[in-house]
């Protein structure tokens, strides 16, 4: 699996999904198809997987990693957010279990061209599906200051974002920003001379903010979830890993909101709301990587899976 990535928590996502009782499983973002060969191996022969992914070359790689199980596995080129869509075209009205595992593969973080990383030099470019679309280039070169300050902060949680989108128009004003390294110099650059050192790289959530944009991934998070919840058979499970706070809360607060019954105010002495929870919560905490596995594949490090159950 070194050509995309080496999938995260498989044994606690075959867990939490429990496909063993067979039935239509999805991978939302199939990738390299670690998870989704993980999962085929457990499912009953009657059972069968789609995978869903906006990355012609994950479809590519993944093609190969599931040829040998025939039919069983669906591939489809689109974006998890378009799930309720995507199982109309199949003719598929209901599931028995949703993964979704966010963020980049090392296959695009380790593509140069693919412009999502600071530690090789690309284009500035961060698209998941490089059919169209802005890219990072776009939003670097073209937003106001003010904009980008939003946005640094808003989706990398950078404490510096406003020094950091000032530098960027500075930069910019005598000539385009075009490469990932040109990106990462001026972030480092903007920073104070005590925040440029140290484990995580200066620009890390500059790049992670910009990617969230260009690829809507918070809004298509939200959409995905509700798409699944509708999906579910009873019992079906929902499985999402993610690799940072903005994703995690998400995931959390949907959970909370499905397992609740009712919202009325404390002070109404009967329920008028007829609010009905629809999920059970299966992880109060997050499940982590154990340290060996952090230790084995260090990419691991941040990730958190949280699962349901669809009542």
């Amino acid at each position: 699996m070194s050509f995309f990535h080496t999938p995260v928590l498989v044994s606690d996502v075959l867990a939490s999904l429990n496909p063993g009782r067979g039935g239509i499983y999805v991978d939302g973002t199939v990738g390299g198809a670690g998870h989704a060969a993980a999962l085929l191996t457990e499912v009953p022969p009657d059972g069968f997987l789609i995978g869903i992914d906006k990355d012609e070359e994950a479809l590519m790689e993944a093609r190969g990693r599931l040829q040998a199980f025939g039919g069983r596995a669906i591939l489809v080129k689109g974006d998890f957010a378009c799930l309720a869509d995507i199982l109309d075209d199949l003719r598929i009205s209901a599931i028995d279990g949703l993964l979704l595992d966010l963020g980049v593969s090392s296959r695009q973080l380790d593509v140069p061209e693919r412009g999502f990383s600071f530690s090789q030099d690309g284009p500035l470019d961060m698209r998941m599906d490089q059919r169209g679309g802005r890219s990072a280039y776009d939003l670097v070169n073209r937003y106001p200051a003010e904009d980008l300050a939003d946005l640094i902060w808003k989706y990398g949680e950078e404490r510096m974002a406003k020094r950091i989108a000032r530098a960027i128009v500075a930069k910019r004003r005598l000539e385009p920003l075009a490469t990932t390294s040109e990106l990462a110099a001026v972030i480092v650059e903007a920073m104070p001379p005590r925040m440029r050192e140290g484990r995580t790289h200066p620009a890390t959530r500059t790049f992670q903010a910009l990617r969230i944009v260009v690829n809507d991934e918070l809004e298509s998070l939200r959409r995905a979830i509700a798409a699944g919840m509708d999906r579910l058979n009873p019992g079906g499970r929902l499985v999402v890993i993610s690799f940072h706070s903005l994703e995690d809360r998400i995931v959390k607060e949907a959970f909370a909101w499905e397992a609740k019954s009712c919202i009325c105010p404390v002070d109404l002495p009967v329920c008028v709301c007829g609010k009905q929870p629809r999920l059970k919560v299966l992880t109060r905490k997050p499940i982590r990587p154990t340290e060996a596995e952090m230790e084995s594949n260090p990419r691991s490090r941040s990730a958190k899976l949280r699962a349901a159950e669809r009542i």
